[in-house]
């Protein structure tokens, strides 16, 4: 009898042990991590934790987002490569740190089909071109005839040089030969007091630190950087109607490790895909002047590679260099 039980005990042992791995190798079967490259606050922190919510409650796993500011992204890639490489970290931020920071920072070399993969392209959000009422510009017609005919006498700020707001400009400038004098300033929080003090004429920026200046007339939209004129204000114009392919908006997706598993990537990408769709979530996008998106690892690949040569372009325009 203790034989025969010893016996039973074992083939049950063996009959488990396939479905033991499988368990172990579900996705997720842990705790989540979003590393944010920035400080809480800003658009990548409020697109990973508006998504984060809604995915902690249909993965049945918490998502935790994490914050790791500094080097442009580089602190976030080394928390990345630090972690267990098990798909279960993945890095959520705007495409200016594949884009822009190996251009200003020596120490990124990362690459996406190298270190990093393609996960989901969660949403973009368009920057505006907003002119400040002495100027008198009210379209982006306008903008052009008057920079025309004044080449140099405008300024326009930004959020500091390598910025997306920065670059914007430049490779608008370089593509339709315009003279605009550059006043770079340390982010938004002193570049628009400066558009809406006079002492700079033009600035690119996200809708909703302008849309109550816009509703006192304080500033005028005159152009958006997207691809095409966005939801939140389509009556103004977009800069790819005068540079066709024009599109500098700022996107937000999930990058992981390369060797995340098939299984991670896709199970990811699918219910991000729905996440995007569900009405409190659009609505707290439209809120923040955020588009849902929800494309999957090849498309997201494919505008990780368009983004890079837009920005790699505008970045030879504006003479950056790397240190």
């Amino acid at each position: 009898m203790k034989r025969r039980a010893l016996a039973a005990l074992a083939l049950a042992a063996l009959t488990a042990a396939p479905l033991t791995v499988l368990a172990q190798d579900t996705f997720p079967n842990r705790p989540v991590r979003f590393i944010v490259p920035y400080a809480p606050g800003g658009l990548p922190d409020t697109v990973a934790r508006i998504v984060a919510q809604k995915l902690t409650e249909r993965l049945g796993q918490p998502v935790v987002v994490e914050n790791r500011p500094g080097g442009n992204g580089v602190v976030a890639f080394q928390s990345l490569m630090n972690s267990p490489n098990d798909s279960h970290s993945y890095i959520v931020s705007d495409g200016s740190i594949l884009s822009i920071t190996p251009q200003i920072n020596k120490a990124a070399t990362y690459q996406v089909g190298k270190e990093l993969t393609a996960v989901s392209l969660i949403a973009r959000s368009p920057l505006f071109l907003v002119a400040h009422p002495k100027t008198n510009v009210k379209s982006l017609d306008e903008f052009l005839t008057r920079v025309r005919a004044a080449p140099g006498n405008y300024t326009y700020g930004s959020s500091g040089i390598g910025s997306t707001h920065h670059l914007t400009m430049e490779a608008m400038k370089s593509e339709l030969k315009l003279d605009v004098r550059h006043v770079p300033f340390r982010g938004s929080g002193q570049s628009v007091p400066a558009l809406l003090g006079g002492q700079v004429d033009f600035l690119f920026s996200a809708l909703p630190s302008m849309a109550g200046f816009v509703r006192n007339n304080q500033v005028t939209l005159i152009a958006t950087n997207g691809p095409k004129r966005s939801p939140q204000a389509p009556d103004v114009a977009a800069i790819a109607e005068v540079i066709p392919g024009f599109d500098f908006s700022v996107t937000v997706g999930v990058i992981g490790r390369s060797g995340t598993s098939a299984e991670a990537v896709k199970r990811l990408s699918e219910e991000i895909a729905q996440v995007v769709k569900l009405p409190d979530v659009v609505e707290r996008f439209q809120t923040a002047g955020i588009e849902p998106v929800g494309a999957g690892p090849d498309a997201y690949r494919r505008e990780i590679e368009r983004e890079n040569q837009a920005m790699a372009k505008a970045g030879k325009a504006a003479d950056l260099k790397a240190e």
